[in-house]
């Protein structure tokens, strides 16, 4: 596909949606050729610290669904890290044709500095706010605007899962440190 390029299923309510994503969520960059740098070294550094804290969940017999949280995050974060890493230097350019794939001359950019590909498009409720509505009434509405990829919905879930069920995850004693709810259960035996 070439940038842009996109294919409707199910009335134009799923849509592969071609884009790329030079920076981060909803496309926020850093500038420049060092921002894109460090950025990419910051993300490396943070699926490090997230594949340390699994371990240590694992380790420590954490509840299963923590463990499947910080997995999604972790494995979600690595998938847009190898896209970030690698896509640059495996393709062309996509912009009006598209891309090859391992070029003679190499890719459009180097280790580091590719950007990320999204393809999935839900634009599932279309209309405009109702006229009463503050700051942006009658303005035009779409639910849910964003273009992202697999490893996004993972991120996603397991933000998600965390907050929903951080309580049951995680127990603090008296002193505010984190306990395994494991070991409450038997102390209390």
């Amino acid at each position: 596909m070439f940038l842009g390029q996109e294919y409707e299923f199910l009335g134009g309510k799923f849509i592969l949606h071609f884009t790329e994503n030079n920076g981060m969520a909803f496309g926020m960059e850093l500038a420049g050729e060092y921002g894109k740098l460090f950025l990419s070294v910051f993300r490396i550094a943070a699926v490090a610290g997230i594949g340390w804290y699994l371990y240590l969940l694992i380790k420590t017999q954490a509840p299963s669904l923590a463990i499947i949280s910080i997995a999604l995050v972790f494995s979600g974060a690595i998938g847009n890290i190898i896209d970030s890493a690698f896509y640059g230097m495996i393709f062309t350019e996509s912009y009006g044709e598209v891309a090859k794939v391992f070029p003679p001359e190499g890719g459009y950019a180097g280790f580091l500095h590719g950007r990320v590909v999204d393809m999935l498009y839900f634009p599932i409720i279309e209309g405009h706010f109702p006229s009463w509505f503050p700051i942006w009434a009658n303005e035009h509405f779409l639910f849910f605007r964003p273009v992202f990829n697999i490893s996004d919905s993972a991120i996603t879930c397991g933000v998600g899962l965390i907050l929903l069920f951080q309580r049951k995850f995680f127990m603090t004693n008296e002193n505010g440190k984190l306990v395994k709810k494991i070991e409450e259960s038997q102390s209390e035996s």
